[in-house]
């Protein structure tokens, strides 16, 4: 198993025919990935490499070919209206890879995809990986090896640094999912986490977390209270000041909770490993699989 994606997710890609689009589509294709519709306003009609049909609508896109999920490839300032507009086709799973969404938009996305059923991945995400089944956004599928740990992250760069640490260990993955660093996200740590534990194909779990915010302690109760598998755990920005933005737009600190000492002393008292480098994810599952 695996969890939000699969073998039987079929895929439209919002913004198919612009530069990171075409780009990530022919990946997405290459990886196995069922992408059975385009959206571009206005290029309804077209094929994409003579393989894939371009819809002007998601509404027709999904009508005539049965997609299930979208993944967004538009500039930020049309995101939020592809948000909307696969929440009205009925798409179960959105996931939005456009960074600068802005946050007073989240605000008003949120309520509208909970009375629509929809799930978001995102904004400002690499998107999600079942290996050897789909792969929906930018996670190199080259790094990945199929197997039964589960990682969920903040971090676009550093998943990728994990993963590869992962599949050199022959330490394949269940699902990873990258669930974006901005401060209003649509699918945040616990959603992962009672995702993994109910999946029967994931044996631990890895959370990726950073400075700023509180998701991480939030996360760090539900495991200790909901999870009965192994979870390890590492803070990015352990050596950032105060005050200062560090690469996400959630990634600041603003009095002592949204430290990486405070964060990382919650993940130890919940029982979770926790990494003082990302290397140390090999030891740490290795001792507790």
């Amino acid at each position: 198993m695996s969890i939000f994606i699969d073998a039987d997710t079929k895929l439209v890609v919002q913004g198919i025919t612009g530069r990171d689009g075409s780009f990530h589509t022919r990946q997405m294709l290459e990886y196995g990935t069922q992408v059975v519709a385009g959206v571009t306003p206005g290029k309804g009609g077209q094929r994409f490499d003579d393989k894939v049909p371009v819809f002007n609508t998601v509404v027709e896109a999904a009508r005539e070919t049965g997609a299930n999920a979208a993944v967004i490839y538009v500039p930020a300032r049309f995101a939020v209206d592809a948000i909307y507009e696969a929440a009205d086709a009925g798409i179960e799973l959105v996931v939005c890879i456009s960074e600068g969404v802005p946050v007073l938009d989240m605000t008003k996305v949120m309520p509208y995809l909970r009375e629509h059923g929809t799930r978001l991945i995102g904004p400002n995400c690499p998107g999600a990986i079942s290996p050897g089944r789909s792969k929906v956004g930018i996670i190199p599928g080259n790094i990945c090896r199929e197997g039964r740990v589960g990682l969920v992250s903040r971090s676009g760069t550093l998943t990728y640094e994990v993963i590869h640490q992962l599949s050199r260990h022959d330490l394949g993955q269940s699902s990873c999912i990258g669930i974006g660093g901005d401060p209003i996200i649509g699918t945040n740590f616990i959603d992962c986490l009672a995702a993994f534990e109910a999946d029967q194909d994931t044996d631990a779990i890895v959370m990726l977390g950073e400075i700023g915010g509180t998701d991480e302690q939030k996360a760090a109760e539900y495991v200790a209270a909901h999870v009965t598998k192994p979870v390890v755990g590492f803070i990015a920005g352990q050596t950032a000041p105060p005050g200062r933005r560090m690469g996400h737009a959630g990634a600041i600190i603003s009095g002592s909770s949204g430290t990486a000492a405070e964060k990382m002393a919650t993940l130890d008292a919940a029982g979770i490993g926790v990494m003082k480098r990302p290397a140390d994810v090999v030891t740490l599952l290795k001792e507790r699989l």
